[in-house]
């Protein structure tokens, strides 16, 4: 077993003068920073919790997360099964639930990848591989509720 070690550092860039003061007193505004990293991600909470709509929220990289992970496990398949993928988008989705102690967690996440592949004879195959990019995906295998899957497969 290879034991694979992460370190990215978090900070939060919200003091508006009060600290934490009180709920309001306080700005969500972190940066989200990586050693080596080209550049830094601007993050804040969801604004359904005082955060800035304009910026990434821990639930939309949890999500993008899934979702790139998913992308890379199906694209190394794909070269390994001799389909040429020339373009993939996914449009993720996901549903939290919030608890009534203000504790939640997400329930849902689907992935809708539209995949265009050279060669129409592959479709049904390249749709199939989206199973086991799942099954080897290593932030899927993180999670505690299944993860869908709406592949849409077209040639170019």
């Amino acid at each position: 077993m290879k034991k694979h070690n992460y370190e990215i550092k978090v900070e939060w860039t919200g003091n508006e003068g009060n600290g934490t003061l009180n709920y309001r007193s306080y700005n969500r505004s972190h940066k989200i920073i990586g050693d080596g990293k080209y550049t830094e991600i601007k993050g804040s909470s969801d604004p359904a919790f005082l955060g800035d709509k304009t910026k990434y929220n821990p639930e939309d990289l949890f999500i993008s997360s899934l979702s790139a992970c998913h992308m890379l496990f199906y694209l190394h398949l794909c070269s390994v099964h001799k389909i040429i993928v020339i373009e993939y988008v996914d449009k993720a989705t996901g549903i939290m639930v919030e608890t009534e102690d203000g504790s939640g967690k997400f329930t849902e996440v689907t992935l809708n990848p539209k995949v265009k592949i050279t060669d129409a004879k592959m479709i049904k195959q390249a749709n199939e591989l989206h199973e086991k990019a799942n099954k080897l995906c290593f932030i899927a295998n993180s999670c505690n509720f299944k993860i869908g899957h709406n592949p849409n497969t077209i040639v170019d």
